[in-house]
């Protein structure tokens, strides 16, 4: 239960504080009026279902580049394991090079930061090897470990764009906006329609559900675009795509 209440946050307060105030406020000035509130679909619910959309699609990218890059590192592991010439000790150090390559990248994935200068070095470690002992592994090994290490690459850079990028910053402001001057604009109208002799709490009721239905829709959002920190319940399991993850 507690995983669920994960989309509450500061926000979910500041608009329920919101959602209570203004329609005491419309009460105590009989502030009455009938507008279409067609325009809410076009101010909130549209650009909230295009971010949403936006961040699920982050998602399953994010998915795609996680499995090709463990697969294109276990690929390039069992090349150096298959190499007769190479001595075991040298097997061991580029298992470990490759371990902590991938230990070292879930890890940055999860944390909230973006200098790439160690991922880098160590990336480049896998070339230098190749190189350093290119007598003991054969030309056509060696293209394959190439190959495979440039899908390795191309994964983590675009792993890498979904970590530092999100979705446009000043549409996600605008709807968060939208979100909280919602009930100024609703409220007058769901009592006009309602009608003012009726209970006031049913008018409460509905400005509240409504504010509480669209900040957590909000919310949800926030938490999927980033799908790497561990915070929101479709978070991707990054130990899932170690490249000696543990089988549960």
């Amino acid at each position: 239960m507690i995983r669920y209440l994960s989309i509450l946050n500061h926000r979910t307060l500041i608009t329920l504080i919101i959602s209570v105030v203004f329609p005491f406020l419309a009460f105590k000035y009989d502030i009455i009026y009938n507008i279409d509130l067609t325009f809410i679909s076009i101010a909130i619910i549209f650009p909230l279902v295009f971010t949403i959309r936006g961040a699920f699609k982050r998602r399953e990218k994010a998915l795609q580049h996680l499995s090709l890059y463990r697969s294109s590192l276990k690929t390039i592991s069992y090349f150096f394991m298959s190499s007769s010439k190479l001595p075991d000790i040298e097997k061991e150090k580029i298992k470990f090079i490759l371990e902590d390559l991938s230990n070292s990248f879930l890890n940055y994935l999860s944390q909230p930061i973006h200098n790439t200068q160690n991922i880098d070095s160590k990336t480049e470690e896998i070339f230098k090897f190749v190189q350093e002992h290119k007598e003991e592994i054969s030309g056509s090994a060696k293209q394959k470990i190439y190959r495979f290490l440039s899908d390795a690459h191309i994964a983590q850079e675009n792993l890498i764009a979904v970590h530092t990028h999100r979705t446009p910053i000043s549409l996600k402001a605008y709807c968060l906006i939208f979100i909280y001057i919602f009930p100024t604009i609703y409220t007058p109208t769901i009592i006009n329609k309602i009608g003012y002799d009726h209970p006031h709490l049913l008018t409460y009721f509905i400005i509240i559900l409504s504010e509480f239905i669209l900040i957590s829709l909000y919310n949800i959002q926030d938490q999927m675009e980033h799908p790497f920190d561990k915070d929101g319940l479709d978070d991707i399991k990054l130990d899932h795509f170690n490249i000696n993850r543990a089988i549960e």
